[in-house]
């Protein structure tokens, strides 16, 4: 079952205004792959959604936390092109018409029945269109931080592409992300038993291992990172 959106919050707002250049670091990896119509997944408050509705006919955002929802009720109070969802994965999803974009940004690793949960969202996304999947990367940065959010695994290249593929999903892309700042969280939270990442480190963090990855990974694409990232694609019927 998908979790209450508190932990996940815990992870997905990691550094908060110390982060700005992560948080622009996952938009640009996921706009591209964005369609017309977009269902995000754990929500939360929609920052992240939001910043897609200029590109967007219509927004589906959702989460299984109640005050999440109510905070997302009142964010786009008014907005016709702007459904509010509450449902856990996996589940039978109350959509109306289906998307052609669906997005996780660090929900799937929360979920047991991974491959049930894609086989929900396939459901709702239209034949050719794009699950995007953003995961926590690698059993060896497995901490207490995972612990605490409710991480039932970090997954790899080969373990997400199983379970993708056991959803009978295609893939278009596949790769680990972020390879400085998997070291830097084996560092720091791994090997050096921090419990939760200290907002100093994750400012210093945010202003010069995220650039200095951006830039590496437009040549080099990394053997391991801190994040896995997958666009699934729903074969055309």
């Amino acid at each position: 079952m998908q979790p209450a959106a508190g932990d996940e919050a815990l992870e997905n707002h990691l550094g908060g205004d110390e982060a700005k250049n992560y948080r622009q670091y996952e938009f640009d990896m996921v706009a591209p792959h964005v369609g017309r119509s977009m269902l995000e997944i754990g929500s939360g408050l929609g920052h992240f959604a939001e910043q897609f509705l200029p590109r967007l006919d219509r927004l589906v955002v959702s989460d299984f936390d109640p005050y999440c929802v109510e905070q997302l009720n009142k964010r786009f109070e008014g907005r016709d092109d702007i459904d509010v969802l509450q449902f856990g994965l996996p589940t039978e999803i109350p959509i109306g018409e289906k998307v052609d974009t669906v997005v996780l940004m660090n929900v799937l690793e929360h979920i047991e029945e991974d491959v049930e949960a894609l086989r929900s969202l396939a459901d709702v996304t239209l034949p050719g269109g794009r699950i995007i999947i953003w995961v926590p990367g690698y059993m060896q940065l497995y901490g207490d931080f995972d612990r605490k959010v409710g991480h039932v695994t970090r997954y790899t290249p080969a373990t997400l592409r199983s379970t993708v593929s056991k959803a009978g999903l295609d893939i278009d892309v596949l790769k680990p992300i972020n390879f400085l700042g998997g070291i830097a969280w084996w560092a720091a939270v791994r090997r050096g038993g921090v419990g939760y990442p200290d907002p100093r480190l994750v400012k210093i963090y945010d202003r010069t291992v995220v650039p200095l990855t951006r830039l590496i990974e437009r040549f080099v694409r990394p053997p391991f990172g801190q994040t896995v990232f997958c666009v699934a694609r729903v074969p055309k019927k």
